[in-house]
């Protein structure tokens, strides 16, 4: 069994509307729900291999906010990637690992949980991220395959999932 993880980069910052959607920071409330979830992710207590993660500006400030000493690979593949793309940056970076933790956008992410679990492993936590996978959202899905290789859909079950409203419920309901 493998164990990806998935992050949504923080709430963006659109004070400056020249900004390029690609190097967009992150906002006050960005800051504050990344360094949050990243406590909670470390409190979790997920160990992951690999931390592959999209080179635009919010994703590494989320990442910088949230954990600190990670070591991501950034690949400007995942920004606004497809599902696709995102199993193949999998199978390039994730040989070897038993635990990955992707850092990226929507609508991506939350294609992914459509992907990865099939209608028979939906529950709860499936029904909360599908019905919004807001910014901050942390997830970890369990999937039924021992290589990456064989990370296709319906092979995964949602075990966990957070926001950042779930943690600080002034970050929320429109966070």
């Amino acid at each position: 069994m493998k164990k990806l993880a998935l992050l949504r980069h923080a709430k963006s910052d659109w004070d400056d509307i020249g900004t390029r959607d690609f190097d967009r920071g992150l906002n006050d409330r960005g800051r504050k729900g990344a360094k949050l979830i990243g406590r909670h992710i470390r409190e979790y207590g997920l160990n992951w291999d690999v931390l592959v993660a999209s080179s635009a500006e919010r994703v590494q400030r989320t990442l910088e906010a949230a954990l600190p000493d990670a070591k991501p690979v950034f690949d400007k593949r995942l920004y606004l990637a497809s599902t696709d793309t995102i199993v193949d940056v999998i199978h390039e970076l994730a040989a070897g690992a038993d635990t990955v933790l992707v850092a990226g956008h929507n609508p991506c992410l939350q294609e992914m949980l459509y992907m990865l679990v099939p209608p028979s492993q939906e529950n709860a936590l499936f029904d909360a991220a599908a019905t919004k996978y807001p910014t901050a959202s942390f997830a970890v899905f369990e999937l039924d395959i021992d290589d990456w290789a064989d990370l296709k859909p319906d092979c995964g079950k949602l075990v966990h999932f957070k926001r950042p409203r779930d943690l600080d419920p002034e970050l929320g309901p429109d966070y």
